[in-house]
């Protein structure tokens, strides 16, 4: 990969936008993740690699949508109640070849094959039995109650996309039209770093001036959830040295290299330069509040990400920077959250350019209109204004100023993972 040397990548210059630092993502990356197939068991939430097509008609024949009486409805009377004996009784799996039911009804269950010239399906409840013969009530239509072979999707058709994110009912169609493995892309392998001396682990004494260290607990359960393999390789130190062996030594054996902290401007911000020393920059600073310290680079061909320092911004960036890098590297459709739009029930001012991201409250105002509050505690550090808030409004680049009673797109925390 070039080196890109616009100075919209340099410090000083215009911010680059989400949008533009997803596209050149996508523009220069390649698919990293290899090829492997599975049972349909183990494939829940793997890429798929290929497309998936169906080798048989899905229903692979007519059948009854519901339990009652299979007949032909040219052998219905138009205005008055028919009488038709009731000649077969077909259960779901019986064969049905040569049976007929011209000049009469068979007894059907859901999901049972229809026979030959049957094309209505009366409900049990709708039925009144005499014996060996049903009375039937007139006006059904024909083709009631009856499923199509190939209703659903027919033979070599699509069933699943190459790039989509398999889920449960995905996962259910490919078995339903014969698939018992499907080829999926091979899991990322994502190396994770904190930065910083002022960070200590968890469970550990506290020392004066130190702070526990979060973002990275929050970045590895968060890329699980993303369905890629984690490696927690701790702490790093701000020693330009050390950051400069080990980042390059974890970009021998991973995907992507992901870190927090030490990308901003001040003197005691060294990871910046020691991915430069070690490889290159595409891009640093981008339009996004918080996290707009963002620094994506090669490290001996290896992606790196170097996320904030505080915990709100990563978690914002790794959502919305992030997460589109990791479908891009996994092969893998990628279409940016869909919000929920909401009524605010605040006042917000911004800079031009610049998309930002406000936490809030969401509940339903008198009239039922899904309303969004902003947070009282907004500050990047603050890691209750996530625990406390229902999501994320979006307050787009071209947008300088949100008034009470507009109407906001909000991310709720719940549907983003």
């Amino acid at each position: 990969m070039a080196q890109l040397t616009d100075d919209c990548f340099a410090f000083g210059g215009p911010l680059l936008s989400i949008d533009a630092a997803v596209a050149l993502m996508w523009e220069r990356l390649p698919v990293l993740a290899g090829i492997e197939t599975v049972p349909l068991i183990d494939a829940d939430g793997r890429i798929s690699a290929a497309d998936v097509t169906a080798g048989i008609d899905l229903p692979p024949f007519d059948n009854s949508a519901v339990d009652g009486y299979a007949l032909c409805h040219a052998d219905l009377t138009v205005d008055a109640e028919t009488v038709l004996p009731v000649t077969d009784r077909i259960a779901a799996g019986t064969r049905v070849d040569g049976m007929s039911v011209a000049g009469g009804a068979a007894r059907i269950f859901t999901g049972a094959a229809l026979p030959v010239g049957a094309d209505t399906v009366f409900m049990q409840e709708d039925v009144r039995r005499d014996g060996d013969r049903i009375v039937l009530p007139p006006g059904l239509k024909r083709g009631a109650n009856r499923r199509l072979a190939g209703e659903d999707i027919g033979r070599g058709g699509v069933v699943i996309s190459a790039g989509r994110r398999l889920r449960p009912q995905d996962l259910a169609l490919a078995a339903a039209v014969g698939h018992a493995s499907l080829a999926v892309r091979r899991r990322l392998r994502v190396a994770v770093f904190s930065t910083g001396d002022e960070l200590t682990e968890p469970g550990t004494a506290l020392r004066a001036g130190a702070i526990y260290d979060s973002n990275r607990v929050m970045l590895v359960t968060l890329l699980r959830r993303l369905g890629v393999e984690v490696r927690d390789l701790g702490l790093l130190r701000d020693d330009p040295g050390v950051l400069k062996q080990r980042l390059s030594a974890a970009a021998g054996d991973h995907d992507l290299i992901l870190t927090s902290g030490g990308v901003s401007t001040g003197e005691e911000d060294h990871v910046k330069a020691a991915v430069e020393a070690v490889g290159r920059l595409m891009f640093w600073r981008l339009g996004i509040k918080p996290g707009r310290p963002v620094a994506m680079g090669m490290i001996a061909g290896t992606p790196f990400v170097g996320l904030p320092g505080n915990p709100v911004a990563v978690y914002v960036t790794l959502l919305f920077v992030v997460r589109p890098l990791l479908a891009r590297l996994g092969g893998a459709e990628y279409s940016p959250p869909i919000g929920v739009p909401a009524r605010a029930s605040f006042a917000y001012g911004k800079k031009a350019g610049r998309r930002e991201f406000v936490r809030v409250n969401l509940t339903h105002g008198a009239d039922g209109v899904l309303e969004a509050t902003k947070y009282p505690k907004d500050g990047a550090g603050t890691l209750t204004s996530l625990t406390g808030s229902d999501g994320l409004a979006q307050i787009e680049e071209a947008r300088i100023h949100l008034a009470n009673g507009e109407t906001v797109d909000v991310f709720p925390h719940g549907l983003l993972f």
